[in-house]
C-alpha cells in the first residue's frame, strides 16, 4: 500500500489506517482477543501499519489489545493513541468529564506507554479540547513528553481552527483527527483550509459514516443493544431512509468502477488531499480487504466533480451527534 506524510511532519502512515476502538467498544459486541490480534497482524501484511487507539476505549481495554498485537511488531507500526478525558476510578465504561491538565497528561502517557507495551506513542492526540486549560499548557505537556521521548508527534481531535492554530504555535501539531465523510463535510469550510495553510495532517474517523455508507444498512436495521449509533440521531430508521440516496449515489458510481460503495466513499477521501489518512475501524477481515482496495481505485476530476455535484443535492437528515456530544467539538 502507498505511504502518505501527514502533513509537514515526518509522520509517513499507510494511505489508509485502521480503527481499532469497535473491537472491544462502543457497537456493543465483545469480541475475541485471538481474532482481533490476527485481524490487525493480518492488516500488516496487507501493507497498513497505522492503527487507532484511545485510553477512553474500553476504557483502557483496546490499548491493551493493540498493544499485545502490536507491540511483537513494533518496529513495523505507527501507534496513535489519546488523551483528555477524566477515566471512572473503578474503570468502569464511561468517564466523568475532560481533563487536560499537564499532569493528567503525564500520568496518562505513562499509563497507555505500559498498555501498549512500547517505548514512545508514535502520535498523542487529544482527544477533546478541554475549555478549562489553555491550549498552549496542553500543548506544552505533549512538548515536554516529545522531549522525553515517550511521544514522538502531537495531534489534536475535533479542534476549532482558533486553537489548532494555538496549539501549532507550542509545539508542532501533526495531524487533525475529525469526522470527515461524503456525508460530514463540515470541515472543508474552514479546518481544511486551516491544515493546508499550516501544513498538518488530517485522519478522518468515520469515513464510512460509522458503517452506513457501506449500502449493508437501511431503515430496518435493527442495532444491538449497546450500539452507540442507537443515541444517534442520524440512526434513526426515519434519517436512514432519508439519507439512503447517499448509499446510492455511491453505490451508482461503484458499478460502474467495478467496485463497492465503501470503497468509492474512501477513495473519495483520499482523492481530496495527499496528506488525509482515513482510519476506517472493521473487525472483518473481508471489511478489511475491502477497505484496503480502495486504496488502489483512481477516481478522475470529472467522476470527483460528478460526485460532488449529486451528494450536494442530497439534504443529510439527522444531526451526527446528540447536543451534549456535538458540543464537545469545534472549540
Amino acid at each position: 500500500m502507498q505511504k502518505r506524510k501527514l502533513g509537514n511532519s515526518n509522520l509517513e502512515v499507510s494511505a489508509l489506517g485502521l480503527g481499532c476502538m469497535g473491537m472491544s467498544f462502543s457497537y456493543g459486541v465483545v469480541h475475541d482477543e485471538n481474532e482481533m490480534i490476527s485481524l490487525m497482524h493480518k492488516a500488516v501484511d496487507m501493507g497498513i501499519n497505522f492503527f487507532d487507539t484511545a485510553e477512553v476505549y474500553g476504557p483502557f481495554t483496546n490499548e491493551t489489545l493493540v498493544g499485545k498485537a502490536l507491540s511483537p511488531i513494533r518496529d513495523k507500526v505507527v501507534i496513535a493513541t489519546k488523551f483528555g478525558f477524566e477515566m471512572k476510578p473503578d474503570g468502569s465504561p464511561g468517564w466523568l468529564g475532560l481533563n487536560s491538565h499537564p499532569e493528567h497528561i503525564k500520568q496518562v502517557a505513562e499509563a497507555s506507554l505500559k498498555r501498549l507495551n512500547i517505548d514512545a506513542i508514535d502520535l498523542f492526540y487529544q482527544h477533546r479540547v478541554d475549555p478549562d486549560v489553555p491550549i498552549e499548557e496542553v500543548a506544552g505537556a505533549v512538548k515536554d513528553l516529545i522531549q522525553q521521548g515517550k511521544v514522538k508527534h502531537f495531534g489534536l481531535s475535533e479542534a476549532g481552527v482558533q486553537t489548532i492554530r494555538r496549539a501549532h504555535a507550542v509545539q508542532p501539531v501533526a495531524a487533525l483527527q475529525n469526522e470527515y465523510s461524503l456525508w460530514w463535510r463540515k470541515p472543508e469550510e474552514e479546518v481544511i483550509p486551516t491544515l493546508e495553510e499550516l501544513g498538518i495532517g488530517m485522519v478522518p474517523y468515520s469515513p464510512l459514516g460509522k458503517g452506513f455508507l457501506t449500502g449493508k444498512m437501511d431503515a430496518n436495521t435493527q442495532l444491538g443493544k449497546g450500539d452507540f449509533r442507537s443515541q444517534l440521531p442520524r440512526f434513526t430508521p426515519e434519517a436512514m431512509q432519508a439519507n439512503q440516496a447517499f448509499v446510492d449515489l455511491l453505490a451508482s458510481i461503484a458499478k460502474q468502477k467495478e467496485a463497492t460503495p465503501a470503497q468509492i466513499a474512501l477513495a473519495w477521501l483520499l482523492a481530496q488531499k495527499p496528506w488525509i489518512v482515513p482510519i476506517p475501524g472493521t473487525t472483518k477481515l473481508s471489511r478489511l480487504e475491502e477497505n484496503a482496495g480502495a486504496a488502489n481505485i483512481t477516481l478522475t476530476a470529472e467522476e470527483l466533480k460528478s460526485v460532488d455535484k449529486a451528494a450536494s443535492e442530497i439534504p443529510v437528515q439527522g444531526d451526527r451527534y446528540p447536543e451534549h456530544l456535538e458540543k464537545m467539538t469545534g472549540r
